[in-house]
């Protein structure tokens, strides 16, 4: 096929896809959603590595530890609070819109969680023990079996701010644009119990006091934006408050400017979230309101429209097996020796631009691997009769994995 026929005939599957989408579609918000989802499988490529030992097996390795310069990216490639936000003005609208029950909203938008995150362990479950017969080393295993794992915190999470829809309404209904504020302070207090003058008399489980109200924070910002309580003016305050907090913990608090773990580093920003990660998402979603009007009219475009799509009928494939993509190059290349980018250390100028290279291959296996894992992503077939013993072998194998990832097993 030629230049010009390719061209034509892209154009002509961008104007079916955009004469296809409902009018009532918010383009601004599925933009939004595809740009926060494509950053999570972008800062995971960029910012974790692999090392091989003189065994051949893989290791975790991050070029922050080296290049702590390179932190600012990761303020960029953190787009989790714009996630959040989009999926809480989504799920206001959705809830507001609602046919049946809470309940039965609530069931349908879990069950849309589930199935992917099911799936992708059970296959990893399955698949494990046939790698490992075939030769790959144990330790390679562990550490693939944490990098799938890992990124599906996400999703426990974010069902359980889901779960917190309703009340996030009622919070919106009374407090108005100000319901997120109760968030923010409670983060600050536990962040200066946690850092400040009496922080050696503190227990450190007290960090996980900031792991819900600091992801619930971003989405009850987009509930309140789905209610129509946060227009411009609070967008503009969201965006000056929050990027000045931002400076402000860097420069006189001095809080690690890396929103991602380093290995080795004393503190962290992002497990539970700090403050610092509150921040970025006010300043993120500020940003997001002000330029929704923009974005909506240019995804009017066919061309710049469908790809959007694309992404957000894949969101739950892209976040369960961009890890497993990458790992498809790596484990391969493992047995190959030292590959510059994929299994040496990411200690070296050259290992950045060795795997700037790699994400072209990686973004391609993703798009092999979703064409065959995307069915975990569809609903339920109606009139398919629930199977108990299926279910339950499904979920004995997704828990065994996720204890080998974690190190129980």
């Amino acid at each position: 096929m030629n230049r010009r026929a390719l061209r034509t005939r892209i154009t002509e599957q961008a104007a079916r896809i955009d004469r296809r989408t409902p009018g009532h579609r918010d383009r601004a918000l599925d933009g939004l959603r595809a740009l926060a989802l494509l950053a999570v499988p972008t800062g995971h490529w960029l910012l974790g590595g692999l090392t091989r030992d003189p065994s051949g097996a893989l290791h975790n390795a991050s070029p922050l530890t080296t290049f702590g310069h390179l932190a600012p990216a990761s303020w960029v490639l953190q787009m989790l609070g714009l996630f959040f936000l989009v999926g809480g003005c989504a799920s206001a609208l959705s809830y507001r819109r609602r046919a049946g029950s809470t309940a039965s909203w609530l069931k349908g938008r879990l069950v849309r969680l589930g199935r992917p995150v099911l799936g992708v362990t059970v296959v990893w479950a399955l698949i494990a023990p046939l790698l490992h017969v075939a030769g790959v080393p144990l330790t390679t295993l562990r550490t693939a079996a944490t990098l799938v794992v890992q990124p599906l915190w996400f999703v426990g999470v974010y069902a359980v701010v889901t779960a917190l829809t309703p009340y996030c309404v009622r919070a919106t209904r009374r407090l108005g644009g100000w319901a997120a504020a109760p968030l923010i302070c409670w983060v600050a207090l536990v962040d200066l119990l946690r850092y400040g003058p009496v922080a050696g008399a503190v227990p450190g489980w007290l960090a996980l006091l900031n792991l819900l109200p600091g992801w619930l924070f971003g989405y009850q910002l987009g509930v309140s934006w789905g209610e129509g309580r946060i227009g411009r003016r609070g967008a503009r305050l969201l965006l000056v408050g929050g990027t000045v907090l931002f400076v402000v913990l860097l420069a006189v608090f001095h809080y690690p400017p890396s929103m991602v773990g380093v290995p080795g580093a004393e503190r962290t920003n992002s497990h539970p979230p700090s403050l610092l990660v509150l921040a970025l998402a006010a300043a993120q979603s500020g940003a997001a309101v002000l330029l929704r009007d923009r974005l909506a009219r240019l995804l009017d475009r066919p061309l710049w429209w469908a790809p959007v799509v694309l992404v957000n009928l894949g969101a739950m494939t892209v976040l369960c097996w961009h890890q497993t993509a990458m790992l498809a190059a790596a484990v391969p290349g493992s047995f190959a020796g030292a590959v510059p980018g994929l299994t040496t250390a990411p200690d070296s100028p050259g290992w950045i631009v060795a795997r700037a290279a790699w994400l072209p291959v990686f973004s391609v296996l993703l798009v092999v691997i979703a064409r065959h894992t995307r069915r975990f992503e569809a609903p339920p077939r109606a009139g398919r009769r629930f199977s108990v013993a299926r279910n339950l072998v499904a979920g004995v194998l997704a828990a065994l994995f996720a204890s080998f990832a974690l190190g129980l097993a």
